[in-house]
């Protein structure tokens, strides 16, 4: 590798090392700022106008037009003949009940061995030990080789996770075909720490129950998070610069 290329790498990671250390240090800052005091709940924002939000777009069905009967208060089409509380439109509020239940246990144990010898030569030379014309004895071994290989492995994966908890969603979207966008948003404070819970997926309002709630093993695309800031969770972190030294170091 040439100076110049080193010293190109050098400042390469010089100027990851400045960021990083920027970013951690206005997150101190940030951290700074509430020392002694309970961490801030997140204000009341529409989910639709955040940076990075985008609308979700599915498969639709060609729409249908609406065929009246005559002398019939049924419509072509609609799903229940009596209007009912349970959301439909945009704006509109349903119950998720949060069941997630997982639990796995993988083993894999993995063995190989092989070994190869190769050894060639030539004994005679149509009856003869030596080489004609030059008069010198023939190799008794022109080739040997050997080699061997082997390898093992072994690894285990044991996971259980359980999360029952309920959190109300607003409609963010009514997609062509009647399919409901939701996302829902809930924070808990008990002294110096939040737990944050975030659901977010597509429903039908058939799955919807009577009582205006859904399962969540009913949420297309289903997106749930579980997790919290403050005190507690900023000791179980580690410090930033060693999250950078993972990141960077190469052993």
């Amino acid at each position: 590798m040439s100076s110049r290329q080193s010293l190109k790498r050098i400042g390469s990671l010089t100027g990851v090392l400045s960021i990083a250390t920027l970013m951690g240090g206005c997150a101190a800052l940030e951290r700074l700022r509430f020392t002694g005091e309970q961490p801030p709940l997140a204000s009341i924002e529409n989910p639709t106008s955040q940076p990075g939000y985008k609308p979700v777009q599915m498969p639709m069905p060609t729409p249908q037009p609406a065929v009246y009967n005559a002398n019939s208060l049924w419509r072509t089409g609609s799903r229940a003949f009596f209007k009912d509380q349970r959301a439909r439109q945009v704006g509109d509020i349903l119950t998720i009940a949060v069941n997630f239940t997982d639990k796995a246990a993988i083993a894999n144990d993995t063995a190989r061995s092989r070994k190869n010898t190769e050894d060639s030569g030539v004994d005679n030379f149509f009856g003869k030990k030596t080489l004609p014309f030059v008069n010198s004895t023939l190799p008794t071994r022109l080739l040997t080789a050997d080699s061997t290989a082997s390898s093992e492995g072994k690894g285990s994966v044991t996971r259980q996770e359980a999360l029952q908890t309920n959190v109300a969603a607003v409609v963010t979207q009514v997609l062509p075909n009647g399919n409901l966008v939701v996302e829902g948003k809930q924070e808990i404070r008990v002294n110096y720490e939040i737990r944050e819970l975030i659901v977010a997926g597509i429903v039908r309002p058939e799955d919807i129950q009577s009582d205006n709630t859904i399962d969540s093993a009913k949420i297309a695309e289903a997106r749930i998070a579980y997790g919290g800031r403050g005190q507690i969770m900023d000791v179980q972190q580690p410090r930033y610069g060693q999250q950078v030294a993972d990141v960077i170091l190469p052993f």
